[in-house]
């Protein structure tokens, strides 16, 4: 018994998981659709409604998303996605939003019935007079008691209000279920990378995009805010924060992943460019020993490990999405320790002739100091991000391939003889 609660307990919240991530993309693929000719609009998610797309600081369309596993005819008169839908459309109606020239939608996996209230609100074959009559008829005859609220609220409008919200209402059923929206981003998508880049470019798309979206559900991202006055129990308060992604916002990432896909650059994945990781596994690496071989201070350490993270994750990456192969990462490790090699060299020639451990350490700080400050080596032109050379380094240090200290080949194959004792 209990492991079977478990089981349905797993399952549900596994199929909302699957609804949030479908809602979230859904929310991309029509944001995409609408920037092809509208740059000035703005998609909220988790605000008023699941999805609502505004303009000017108002809505346009306030999106409910439904999702269902497989394709089933049951949106009926009674069903429980219908009249939830309806609810609250009701209360967002009657609490101020009949003020704006919003419409109203459900898009849903499912297909509407033949001859419902919801066939006879799809966008083609309208009929808002047959549609009323039927959810009326189904309000005031059902004994659902998941739509019982539903029912009440509808039934509470005044017959010009009912009008004036199923004018305003369209359901968009017979959505693309989730294992077909890859298909249907990438169809927008195309031409905006080489053909053999495109899954890549979605996924790095979508990175950034759920990042976004994210910030504003949990508003650690406080830009681009409207407020909304919702008077609105279901709700439960009035005034609703609306943070935006603007179209503009995803024009301007488009351009940029088009740039970073192009033959001298490479993407980097949102996700590693802005990660803190917890560094204290790397601490006792080889290459924070040769950092502590040169005296350097711990903020300098830790750094120095978040490079190495990040640049270690991002080249990882890179070979997995076939953006580039082993023999591309070891030419470019070659010309960084090449580099290297030169700013070496030079600062062990600087040395007088019995050097104190106090000219050994500040010869040592004086290379490092030129990996964190002026190595600007990028892997390819146009891809800039610092991390990639600094951390490049520290995975190379990591390896003796590369070092600070004018003796830190022999110092740390000593200590690592003595920590095997």
């Amino acid at each position: 018994m209990e492991s079977d609660m478990q089981d349905r307990s797993q399952y549900s919240a596994a199929a909302s998981l699957l609804g949030y991530v479908y809602q979230c993309r859904l929310a991309l693929l029509e944001s995409l659709k609408r920037l092809k000719s509208d740059p000035d609009i703005a998609v909220a998610i988790e605000t008023l409604d699941d999805v609502v797309f505004e303009k000017d600081g108002s809505p346009t369309e306030v999106i409910q998303v439904k999702h269902h596993i497989a394709r089933k005819a049951s949106l009926t008169n009674a069903s429980t996605d219908l009249w939830k839908t309806i609810r609250i459309w009701c209360d967002l109606f009657s609490g101020g939003l009949s003020e704006e020239n919003s419409i109203l939608c459900l898009m849903t996996t499912e297909e509407s019935a033949e001859n419902s209230a919801a066939r006879h609100l799809r966008i083609e074959g309208r009929n808002i007079a047959e549609a009323e009559t039927l959810l009326l008829q189904t309000s005031q005859t059902s004994s659902n008691e998941s739509n019982k609220e539903g029912y009440q609220k509808f039934n509470s409008l005044t017959p010009e209000q009912r009008r004036a919200l199923l004018e305003r209402v369209y359901i968009l059923d017979n959505c693309p279920l989730s294992k077909d929206l890859q298909t249907h981003l990438s169809e927008e998508l195309w031409g905006h990378c080489e053909r053999q880049y495109a899954d890549q470019f979605l996924k790095y798309l979508e990175g950034w995009w759920l990042q976004r979206v994210v910030a504003g559900i949990d508003g650690s991202e406080l830009t681009d805010i409207a407020d909304k006055e919702i008077d609105s129990e279901s709700l439960k308060h009035k005034k609703h924060k609306i943070l935006k992604i603007t179209g503009r916002e995803i024009d301007g990432q488009l351009d940029s992943l088009r740039e970073q896909f192009k033959s001298d650059s490479l993407p980097i994945h949102p996700e590693i460019q802005s990660a803190d990781p917890d560094v204290t596994p790397f601490v006792n690496l080889v290459f924070a020993k040769q950092l502590r071989l040169i005296a350097l201070p711990e903020n300098r350490i830790q750094r120095a490990a978040k490079n190495f993270y990040k640049a270690a994750e991002q080249r990882s990456r890179w070979v997995r999405e076939s953006l580039l192969i082993d023999n591309d990462l070891e030419q470019y490790d070659d010309t960084l320790i090449e580099e290297w090699a030169i700013r070496f060299d030079q600062a062990k020639d600087s040395l007088p002739v019995d050097p104190t451990s106090d000219d050994q350490i500040a010869s040592g700080k004086k290379v490092f100091q030129w990996v964190e400050a002026e190595a600007h080596i990028p892997i390819r032109p146009s891809c800039q991000e610092s991390f990639i050379t600094r951390g490049t380094y520290q995975m190379l240090a990591n390896r003796l391939r590369v070092g600070w200290h004018p003796e830190f080949q022999s110092r740390l194959v000593a200590q690592s003889a003595e920590d095997n004792l």
